[in-house]
């Protein structure tokens, strides 16, 4: 029983499922309107601007071939704060946009099938100089810092909703990604998920580089409580639900 289970899992890395789809059916082909680049905000909502690409100084100036080779998983941090604009590069280099095509499709520094990005970047900070701790979301369109909501007790339930883990809650900042589904399924239907996964581990390997880059330390965390996760981001688990998350400080 085990192993027929183990076999039917196996088949989301296959893309066998393209062959029995008919994408004229897909919203795309009715002519549907693709769902925003971004989730859409409260306007009078506090943001934060970030740092633009050209005002990142010396930051990321790191060979790249050397982030390449010292490139590994850092549990343990400093106490030390980062910076703003730290974070700012961090996030440019993951979800930054570099040309808005139109509402629904821009290029940025990862790639994505079919240009569909279906994921949306949430920090949980507890370091970061200059911000209060709590939960913000990356809004790529205006590179800003959306203010989420504050938590009491947010470094015991990030811990809380990776399973124990303790780095998240000894880091400057937690990168959680959650995907919407919809933003793929719109072009690929139900060949839509498999490639939200993948687009997800291009997104992390550019923050394990980037961190290398400026001295910073993260570890990729695939293993945590899908049902508190989504509750500590107040999302559905439906339409948007965790899929990912990254802890992130000076390394030691």
């Amino acid at each position: 029983m085990e192993n027929e289970l183990i076999r039917q899992y196996r088949s989301f890395l296959k893309d066998s499922i393209r062959k029995g789809i008919d994408f004229s059916q897909t919203d795309q082909h009715r002519g549907i309107a693709p769902p925003p680049i971004e989730k859409p905000y409260p306007k009078d909502a506090k943001r934060i601007a970030l740092l633009q690409y050209g005002q990142f100084r010396d930051l990321g100036k790191f060979d790249l071939r050397s982030a390449i080779m010292n490139r590994e998983s850092r549990r343990s941090y400093r106490a030390e704060p980062m910076t703003l604009e730290e974070l700012s590069f961090l996030l440019w280099a993951t979800q930054g946009i570099r040309q808005k095509l139109d509402s629904g499709h821009a290029l940025r520094t990862v790639p994505s099938a079919g240009c569909r990005h279906a994921l949306e970047t949430y920090l949980c900070v507890l370091n970061i100089l200059g911000l209060d701790q709590g939960m913000y979301r990356y809004l790529p369109v205006e590179h800003q810092l959306l203010f989420e909501f504050a938590e009491e007790g947010l470094k015991r339930k990030i811990v809380r909703g990776v399973l124990g883990q303790p780095y998240p809650g000894e880091a400057a900042v937690t990168f959680i990604w959650t995907a919407i589904p919809y933003r793929m399924e719109w072009r690929y239907g139900i060949a839509a998920h498999k490639v939200i996964a993948i687009d997800a581990g291009h997104v992390c390997q550019n923050l394990y580089l980037a961190c290398e880059a400026i001295g910073a330390g993260t570890c990729a965390i695939a293993a945590y409580d899908q049902e508190g996760m989504d509750e500590l981001l107040r999302i559905d688990g439906q339409d948007e639900s965790t899929i990912y998350l990254a802890s992130v400080g000076k390394k030691r």
